[in-house]
């Protein structure tokens, strides 16, 4: 259990613990992950019949990854030490490990939420949307991304060398296990209301956006490829049917404005296409990103050689359609021209400048990086 300031739970979450131990006749332990504490709770969870160890660095997760260092256990079972988990209760955690799963979770929506336990943002709105992020970005089976009560083989925990030591860890426990193909189940759970008196440590949109930051950082496909490639269609349909001349849909009339704002879409979303190449190349070669042969021979062939040359034959088509607008330009003694079909023109040519400007770049920074990582 994590602690920091639970003097006023901490004795009856560990009673509850050791009495599940001594019931199920387990050969464990109760482990206080103290973070620094100043209200007594060490001396309360040692009282009570917990091992308790210092951990220095602040956070949820580096308490937690600093009492898996510790614990001695084959398995592991992890929950809050506010008294809104039944630890006498932990059967089917136990039973689920035993029969082969890596990590289980428990699933609060599916057991029971007490009135109070779980604020109305919570409940409705943060927890829920971060799942399904979670399930939508990872194909991961977890109906509640973020229970603080789960059980887990301690090696394989340690296998995944997890980082990050905010509220994020929870969600970085589970994506990293998916990556690494473990087997992850769900037990239902129930959520009672905390025996505190002050307020919890959980900010709920500091800590619900480290949850999304990572969820979209480790997710490069939801985060650059998809919108950009939703830009890069749009752009490209919209500035070919608009070459031309206005269109007309519904009686609603479409003309050069619409053509430079479908301009300004191809070059976000090719800027953000290459973001996702650079991110998942790079993020599979760091462990971060889990591997696809496939996917990944692609990405190398792209080297910074056949991405220069790619931004060169873009680059060049750019600028011979400049050219050709200074050239009529010239022809008309640098006079008055008809605005908006040299305005597509010109428009057109300096986007695909600018997009062969960003693939160069692209191709550089991917050199820079390689070289960083070999």
């Amino acid at each position: 259990m994590p602690c920091l300031n639970e003097a006023e739970t901490i004795a009856v979450c560990v009673a509850k613990a050791c009495r599940f131990l001594d019931g199920a006749k387990i050969a464990g332990e109760v482990l206080i992950a103290d973070n620094g504490s100043t209200d007594g709770s060490q001396a309360l969870a040692h009282g009570a019949g917990a091992r308790v160890v210092a951990v220095a660095e602040r956070g949820y997760g580096a308490a937690l990854l600093g009492g898996i260092a510790e614990a001695k256990g084959r398995y592991v079972i992890m929950g809050d030490a506010d008294d809104s988990y039944d630890f006498a209760k932990l059967d089917l955690f136990v039973e689920r490990l035993r029969a082969g799963a890596d990590i289980v979770m428990g699933n609060r929506f599916k057991g029971g939420i007490a009135p109070g336990a779980m604020p109305f943002l919570h409940r409705y709105l943060g927890n829920p949307v971060l799942s399904f992020l979670g399930r939508l970005f990872f194909g991961l089976r977890v109906g509640d991304f973020h229970c603080g009560l789960r059980g887990f083989v301690r090696d394989r925990i340690r296998a995944l060398d997890l980082k990050t030591t905010g509220m994020e860890f929870a969600s970085e426990m589970v994506v990293r296990a998916g990556f690494a193909g473990y087997r992850i189940e769900e037990v239902p759970t129930t959520l009672a209301k905390d025996g505190r008196s002050r307020a919890p440590h959980l900010r709920t949109w500091r800590d619900g956006w480290r949850h999304l930051r990572f969820l979209l950082i480790y997710s490069p496909r939801w985060l650059f490829l998809y919108p950009g490639l939703a830009l890069l269609v749009l752009g490209l349909i919209g500035a070919i049917a608009l070459l031309p001349g206005t269109v007309r849909v519904a009686g609603i009339g479409f003309d050069i404005h619409t053509f430079i704002v479908a301009c300004m879409a191809i070059l976000v979303g090719l800027q953000s296409v290459t973001f996702a190449l650079i991110a998942r190349k790079f993020g599979a070669r760091r462990g971060l990103i889990p591997p696809s042969a496939g996917y990944d021979a692609l990405l190398e062939s792209l080297t910074m050689e056949r991405m220069l040359l790619l931004a060169l034959i873009v680059g060049l088509g750019g600028f011979f359609g400049v050219l050709s607008c200074v050239s009529v330009w010239a022809s008309a003694g640098f006079g008055p021209l008809e605005y908006a079909t040299m305005l597509r023109t010109l428009t057109l040519s300096a986007t695909a400048v600018a997009a062969a400007l960003q693939l160069a770049f692209t191709a550089f920074l991917s050199g820079v990086m390689d070289v960083a990582t070999r």
